[in-house]
């Protein structure tokens, strides 16, 4: 069986960073790591090929060689993938789907003609899919009933079907699930609020494979909360620190978890020690209320400041979310948000309007109420607010845009880099050895001189840059590089804040002509 394994498509987006991985020679920031997880649980007798069209195209001779095509994606990805399942069904290709998107909304799939779709957890579903096939099955829906698997049975991935040159970072995942019930979040719906971890000798596996294979740059764990488990983490760090220190630290690790991180410096701490080096928080609003109202109880037990700068000075830099659009909302949550993120200095602050995504709770409460404006999603920071809100559409919009604008200004943006870099302070950067020291190339050399000549000679940030530069190498001279690595990301986001201002009112003038056609045709019948 010759299966192809095809990644659709990203739109441009805040984490897609086209500008600042063209400085790398870079083509995408990750991987599609449940791709090559579903090709290890697959039988191995059978011959694979991954093609991630965020990297290339498929050629002519993949598509012929295939006997089977397999699909994986997230909502944000929809439009790629369903145009490459009808690419590989006129080719005459049977066509396996499954992924957070085809779980959610399986119909969408199924309608464009998708022969099985491998729905919910690959663990459990997959062996009842190549079941299907050794019977002769030509379709089938494959669906766990609610089983979640144990994934300290997941087979080690398979990391060499991946074009390691063209990712800015790799990706490994150690557990699935949170333990906390957002009302937005889809989450708990795929994975479950008990979160499942992998054993510590498991994932080292990972990173030995990793490793073998010549991968000495970051890591990205995937989790959506690392800390889930905080008990686990803690006995898989003890475990990675030994393994960093034999191997020579050959690579960096960020993650995502939970704000209550900041109450466990203990945890913290091991994340720094097994060079942790960046950890992304779902903050949302600085607005208690929203936070009360969206059940995520977890950031109001603190403050949410005190949290940022206790993780940043742990030696943590602290990316964030943030949302707008929450029912009960005040006017002026944006400048809201605007305010938090300078004051605490975060560099990295993903800005969207909130979505109800399928199957969450937020999404059965608006149904319920009868405010979903339909019946989709999506998850990228162009697109409106899938649903009727509590106060004007248009204003919410406007300030989303103004805020983004804020956040994205290259002085502001620098000087937030800048501060938080300066709060990190001499936090350990490990230099252990080959394993530990950044390759130096021309590549590299070339990305530093283009940064420099595009952010300290031709903007108006030139002063600033190297006034900060200059600081830098006075005051934390081991961060230079991992600063450098941020400033480069205003080269993207100086495009993209220009394309969602652009596409939001866009939007909004499409669904203001609506608004109006729709009151004139009451006011008619009247």
């Amino acid at each position: 069986m010759n299966v192809l394994l095809l990644y659709p498509r990203f739109p441009k987006s805040f984490w897609s960073f086209e500008k600042t991985l063209a400085l790398l020679n870079r083509k995408a920031m990750l991987p599609p790591l449940g791709l090559v997880t579903v090709a290890a649980i697959l039988p191995q007798e059978w011959q694979f090929k991954l093609v991630d069209r965020n990297v290339r195209q498929v050629t002519e001779a993949e598509w012929d060689w295939a006997d089977l095509v397999i699909l994986s994606a997230m909502i944000v990805q929809k439009q790629d993938l369903l145009e490459q399942i009808q690419e590989a069904k006129r080719r005459g290709k049977r066509v396996a789907v499954g992924g957070p998107y085809p779980t959610a909304l399986p119909h969408e799939v199924s309608d464009v003609g998708a022969d099985y779709l491998i729905l919910d957890e690959g663990e459990i579903t997959l062996p009842l899919f190549i079941d299907a096939i050794a019977r002769g099955q030509d379709s089938g829906i494959f669906r766990s009933d609610g089983v979640k698997p144990d994934v300290t049975h997941t087979p080690i991935p398979r990391f060499d079907l991946l074009e390691f040159e063209a990712y800015s970072e790799m990706s490994v995942q150690f557990s699935r699930g949170c333990p906390f019930q957002c009302e937005f979040c889809d989450i708990i719906v795929l994975y479950g609020r008990k979160p499942r971890t992998k054993a510590p000798e498991q994932l080292l596996g990972e990173l030995n494979r990793l490793y073998e294979l010549g991968w000495r740059r970051s890591i990205f764990m995937v989790d959506d909360n690392f800390i889930g488990n905080k008990r686990n983490v803690k006995l898989f760090l003890k475990e990675l620190k030994p393994w960093m220190v034999e191997h020579k630290y050959p690579f960096s690790f960020a993650t995502e978890a939970s704000v209550d991180l900041a109450q466990d410096q203990e945890l913290m701490d091991w994340m720094v020690q097994c060079n942790f080096g960046a950890v992304f928080l779902g903050i949302e609003t600085p607005d208690e209320a929203s936070l009360t109202l969206t059940q995520k109880h977890q950031n109001t037990r603190d403050s949410l400041s005190d949290a940022v700068y206790k993780i940043t000075r742990s030696g943590l830099r602290v990316m964030a979310g943030f949302i707008i659009g929450f029912d009960g909302e005040k006017p002026g949550a944006g400048q809201r948000i605007v305010k938090f993120v300078e004051q605490t200095a975060i560099p990295t602050a993903l800005f969207s309007m909130l979505q109800a995504l399928p199957d969450t709770a937020l999404w059965h409460r608006l149904e319920k109420e009868g405010r979903l404006r339909n019946k989709s999603a999506n998850i990228n920071q162009t697109t409106l607010m899938n649903f009727v809100p509590t106060r004007p559409l248009e204003q919410i919009a406007r300030e989303y845009v103004d805020a983004f604008d804020q956040l994205y200004d290259p002085e502001k943006f620098l000087d937030r880099a800048y501060r938080h870099y300066r709060i990190l302070g001499e936090a350990t950067y490990p230099k252990k050895g080959k394993g530990g020291k950044k390759a130096v190339n021309w590549v590299t050399i070339r990305a530093l001189l283009t940064i420099c000549w595009r952010q300290g000679v031709l903007r108006k940030t030139r002063w600033q840059f190297w006034r900060n530069l200059g600081n830098m190498l006075r005051y934390n001279s081991g961060g230079i590089g991992p600063y450098l690595s941020v400033c480069a990301q205003i080269e993207h986001f100086l495009e993209y804040r220009d394309i969602v201002r652009r596409e939001i009112e866009e939007q909004v003038a499409v669904f203001l002509e609506g608004e109006v056609r729709i009151k004139s045709e009451v006011e008619v019948a009247v």
